[in-house]
């Protein structure tokens, strides 16, 4: 993937290293590169600075070059010396994650589409046993704590629980869809980080009325306007 000067490479065991081409020495540098080895698989270059990616063992991450960092690559006047590092350790400079997700299927294409005329931007992606879903970006602050009050909730007594043995007092009513605690099988490989897990909060609309009345009052609004909140993302995406 390129974008102006700046050329981004993922590594089948590296993850991405952020490259930039000097015109005048008709040279390339690696100045940036990330911290943990991933096993690239797909990828989708978001804007200058940041990159998606997935890897082989079913991870969504998102990374991205500190502004400080690209603010001191765009002024560089483009000696490749001033991006190498004698250190070693990599490149000068290091790609931050800003966001993690567990899929569970090796993830094969990435990409960032509208799946509609006039429809929200999202991050589409297709697995490797033919999945498909999307990562949509939250508009407002609110939204963001809407639906991660919402999520935990739902991690909660009231929502899908890990199924418990006969010996443990039998299962749960309304037991996982992913048949264990959700936080730990989103967090398989790394802490999941900054993303809302959609699959989640639509079991809200399965569970008994009073479980979700419950919740609802819990979060001040009512199950009616919860569902709506459901629809509208869907709707924004579709």
């Amino acid at each position: 993937h390129t974008q102006g000067e700046r050329i981004f490479i993922g590594d089948v065991a590296e993850s991405f290293f952020f490259v930039k081409f000097n015109r005048s020495m008709n040279a390339l540098s690696i100045f940036g590169d990330d911290t943990t080895a991933r096993w690239v698989t797909s990828a989708c270059c978001l804007d200058y600075d940041t990159m998606a990616g997935g890897d082989k063992f079913g991870n969504i991450f998102i990374c991205r070059l500190p502004t400080n960092v690209a603010d001191d690559t765009s002024d560089d006047p483009g000696g490749v010396g001033s991006f190498e590092n004698s250190a070693g350790d990599g490149a000068m400079f290091k790609i931050e994650e800003t966001a993690q997700y567990y899929v569970g299927e090796t993830v094969t294409s990435l990409q960032k589409t509208a799946l509609s005329p006039g429809g929200a931007e999202a991050i589409v992606y297709a697995t490797i046993g033919g999945g498909v879903g999307s990562l949509q970006p939250f508009v407002s602050r609110q939204d963001v704590d809407f639906f991660m009050h919402l999520e935990m909730h739902l991690r909660g007594t009231y929502g899908a629980r890990e199924n418990k043995t006969e010996a443990e007092g039998g299962n749960y009513d309304h037991p996982s869809i992913c048949g264990r605690d959700q936080l730990s099988f989103r967090s398989y490989y790394f802490p999941v980080k900054d993303v809302i897990d959609g699959d989640l909060c639509e079991t809200f609309l399965s569970l008994d009325p009073k479980k979700q009345k419950t919740i609802a009052d819990d979060l001040d609004r009512t199950p009616g306007e919860i569902a709506k909140k459901l629809e509208d993302m869907r709707n924004r995406l579709l």
